[in-house]
């Protein structure tokens, strides 16, 4: 295992310290927690940075809209069969607003 030195000002020292107490953890401990914690959050961020970019990208260009589009229309049946299978009906079943009930309550 890797060492490093680190200086941290006095409050988050002191924040560090107390939180160790509290956990009964060493600090070190708390520190490649928060560290790893960090790293994962950093590597999503640049993931979902990476796959929105694409996405802009692609919605650019007619022909991915057009084929998007068309999947999404293929799909719909069947999501307004799970919709009407949650809502406790059976699918096609029409929902309360067709008959004028409020669909909150």
């Amino acid at each position: 295992m890797g060492a490093m030195s680190l200086r941290l000002t006095e409050g988050l020292e002191q924040r560090l310290a107390e939180e160790a107490k509290i956990e009964r953890k060493p600090r070190s401990e708390l520190v490649r927690e928060a560290l790893r914690e960090f790293l994962h959050r950093r590597e999503q961020e640049r993931f979902m940075a990476a796959m929105v970019a694409e996405a802009k990208q692609a919605y650019g260009d007619p022909e991915i809209r057009r084929e998007a589009t068309a999947i999404a229309e293929e799909c719909l049946p069947f999501d307004n069969e799970s919709l009407d299978i949650t809502e406790g009906r059976r699918p096609g079943e029409p929902g309360p607003e067709a008959s004028g009930e409020k669909w909150w309550r």
